[in-house]
């Protein structure tokens, strides 16, 4: 973020913290549910804080407001989500996903109003022992809100193999890029627990701030 403007996708619409999760014995949490199911996701990091909610009216596509607050700048954007899943791997002991994220909304600054939104993809592999995912987004909602193009990988793996339904554990490390800022690296080593419908994640990034992700299915 040449200033460094957060990246994300919502938290503070007060209207939830979730998102999806596949199926139990998956590591990652997706982004778009079942057909006819709703999720809300809370990121919260040095960057921003934020919340979206998604409905999908298909298996395959996802819709729904976010919610972001920048620290750096104090600047917001709400506005729609637009998810679509552009293709899936199925193999025997693994999957792999593709994804197009847009948004379209509304930044504030300092009580001015302009358009404002998002673009990017989402790509991810997981089996039940490793995980591997990679993302990017380009921001445009003005200088003094966020205007930047940041990308984030991440790896983790299983330190056992839990049953459905139990208590699933990952420890990964993220990797936050941000091309046009001088400090252009932030490294976050995490942990991920999920149980059912409940998913949490929490580390602490190499600069020292802390991270916290909460989700639930619905």
């Amino acid at each position: 973020m040449p200033i460094r403007k957060p990246w994300s996708r919502g938290s503070a619409l007060s209207t939830a913290v979730l998102l999806c999760l596949l199926s139990p014995p998956a590591a990652q949490a997706r982004l778009i549910s079942y057909a006819g199911g709703w999720m809300v996701m809370s990121n919260n990091d040095q960057f921003a804080n934020e919340v979206s909610a998604v409905y999908s009216p298909t298996a395959t596509t996802g819709i729904g407001p976010f919610y972001d607050y920048y620290r750096d700048t104090g600047g917001q954007m709400a506005g729609l989500d637009f998810n679509w899943l552009a293709h899936r791997w199925n193999q025997k002991d693994s999957q792999g996903n593709l994804y197009f994220l847009s948004g379209l909304g509304v930044a504030n600054h300092d009580g001015e109003e302009h358009a404002g939104g998002f673009a990017g993809i989402e790509a991810d592999w997981e089996s039940r022992r490793y995980y591997a995912s990679y993302e990017n987004r380009y921001t445009e909602a003005g200088h003094d809100v966020r205007q930047e193009f940041q990308e984030t990988g991440r790896i983790g793996i299983a330190p056992y193999i839990a049953e459905s339904g139990s208590l699933h554990s990952w420890l990964m490390l993220q990797a936050d890029h941000f091309p046009e800022d001088r400090k252009s690296w932030v490294v976050t080593p995490l942990v991920r627990l999920f149980q059912g419908p409940y998913l949490a994640e929490a580390g602490v990034a190499s600069n020292g701030h802390p991270m916290f992700n909460l989700m639930i299915t619905f």
